[in-house]
């Protein structure tokens, strides 16, 4: 260090993770590994290492904590692909970014596969918050991509929009059940040739 530089402070010590966000990162790890009905709250509370009034007293229920893990799952995913899709210069490149970003979340070590298909294959309750959170996220999903398709000059932009929902959806089951990191790089070959086809058509 040299004489003009500034001495170290000490570090000031790590806030402690509050109840409420060990149960949730606790939920998060093991929800997405195992599934939302297959972990039972006993589990949860223990990897959280907090008592059990702690849970009901954050989030009510099991049905609540699971609708906190998938809209914590929404909004680290939505922040992802936005931040994805600033790397690049045009609305063209921007819209096929999207298959770019869903090919290095496939590529990461213990990708299993959307977190909301995943909870909804589960699923048999209608209108409960798996399905409320997973409609929500996909309501946004399509959103985007229709607003990235009108951007890149497509005139049929939702049309387009719903052609690449399914072709993003076959890739990430496709990288999840066939263990196909390049599921999605496949998928961007076939959306390049559905987005000229759209344009040729505007």
């Amino acid at each position: 260090m040299s004489a003009a530089s500034p001495p170290a402070r000490p570090s000031s010590p790590a806030k402690k993770a509050s109840a409420r966000e060990r149960l949730l990162a606790a939920a998060d790890e093991l929800f997405y590994a195992e599934g939302v009905h297959t972990v039972g709250i006993d589990r949860i509370i223990e990897r959280a290492g907090v008592a059990k009034a702690s849970l009901y007293s954050s989030f009510g229920s099991k049905e609540e904590l699971v609708r906190a893990y998938l809209e914590n799952r929404h909004e680290i995913r939505r922040k992802r692909l936005l931040a994805g899709l600033e790397r690049f210069d045009n609305p063209h490149d921007r819209l096929l970014g999207v298959f770019d970003v869903l090919a290095e979340l496939t590529a990461t070590p213990g990708f299993r596969g959307c977190a909301f298909y995943n909870a909804s294959a589960e699923s048999v309750a209608e209108g409960g918050a798996v399905e409320q959170v997973s409609n929500a996220n996909r309501a946004w999903t399509r959103g985007l991509l229709t607003e990235l398709a009108r951007d890149a000059g497509v005139s049929d932009a939702p049309g387009l929009a719903d052609q690449l929902m399914i072709l993003y959806d076959g890739a990430s089951v496709g990288a999840r059940m066939d263990k196909r990191a390049d599921a999605a790089r496949l998928a961007r070959v076939v959306a390049v040739q559905l987005l000229d086809g759209a344009l040729a058509a505007s």
